[in-house]
């Protein structure tokens, strides 16, 4: 068991970013399994401060639910599609991008698509609550085909296909469904993959979006780390320390000058002249001069 949960911490630290929000989507779905599971009824009963409402009034007062709801799912099979989606859309996104734009679309979509779903549920005149990563996940993959549509996939069965007929099957399905079943769903979707497609139309302009996700993560990374780093006022006194050291070193190098024409000097008393080795009668009328 221990080796087991050793692989697993290795893996989650060396499989990058996309691993990690893997981990995370399992993670959060093991915990939806021990403590919002209802095995009498067989569904999830998530709370209210996890899922996001459609209810304007609910879902802004407790905006980390625009990013919460997108680490849940209800059921093992949303989970499962949805990881095999990631898992899929992440290693074509990475090919050409960075893990701080992976993060920050992966965030910023979420947040952008459950603003749209709970604006259109609400002039839709609708009710619900939704869970589920497929925003992000749209997002990641309509980013990619953005970029790169004529990139060749290789099927299953099929062979050889475009990215952009992956996800333009993908699209029309959430369109023909729209209105049928999970009408939220389709909406978040949607919306996602609108984010992808703007985030790099911005991107290619030199507007990183991502930037806003790794600015506030490396502030408060570097806020919690400021506090054990030595104070400042140490730190100035060393500085200030720095010109003494190289005003004695140079007093020392006039020393050793002067010492060295003292000893040339003598030997000249003592032997002559004509005793001086090149590099003394070299050194000497250089330090003459």
């Amino acid at each position: 068991m221990n080796s087991i949960l050793n692989d697993l911490k290795l893996n989650y630290r060396l499989g990058g970013i996309s691993q990690r929000i893997l981990y995370w989507n399992i993670g959060c779905f093991v915990i939806s399994l021990v403590f919002f599971y209802q095995f009498s009824v067989g569904q999830f009963n998530f709370p209210s401060w996890i899922t996001l409402s459609s209810d304007p009034m609910v879902s802004f007062s407790r905006p980390w639910t625009f990013l919460t709801y997108a680490f849940f799912h209800d059921g093992f099979g949303h989970l499962f599609f949805n990881m095999m989606v990631l898992h899929f859309s992440s290693r074509l996104f990475l090919i050409f991008f960075t893990s701080k734009q992976y993060l920050g679309l992966y965030v910023l979509s979420a947040i952008f698509a459950g603003i749209l779903f709970v604006l259109g549920y609400y002039f839709l005149h609708l009710s619900s609550v939704i869970v589920g990563a497929s925003a992000a996940i749209m997002a990641i993959l309509m980013a990619t085909t953005t970029y790169q549509p004529l990139m060749d996939i290789r099927l299953l069965l099929i062979g050889n296909v475009k990215l952009w007929h992956i996800t333009a099957v993908i699209l029309v399905i959430d369109l023909l469904q729209f209105r049928l079943e999970n009408t939220g769903g389709h909406i978040s979707h949607l919306a996602g993959a609108l984010f992808g497609f703007i985030f790099i139309k911005l991107l290619q302009n030199g507007i990183d979006l991502s930037k806003i996700v790794s600015g506030t993560v490396a502030f408060f990374t570097g806020f919690f780390k400021k506090s054990p780093q030595t104070p400042f006022k140490k730190v100035h006194v060393n500085y200030a320390k720095k010109p003494v050291a190289k005003t004695a070193s140079r007093i020392v190098a006039k020393d050793k000058t002067q010492q060295q024409i003292d000893e040339i000097l003598d030997k000249i008393s003592q032997s002559g002249y004509d005793c001086l080795s090149v590099e003394e009668k070299e050194f000497l009328f250089k330090a003459g001069k």
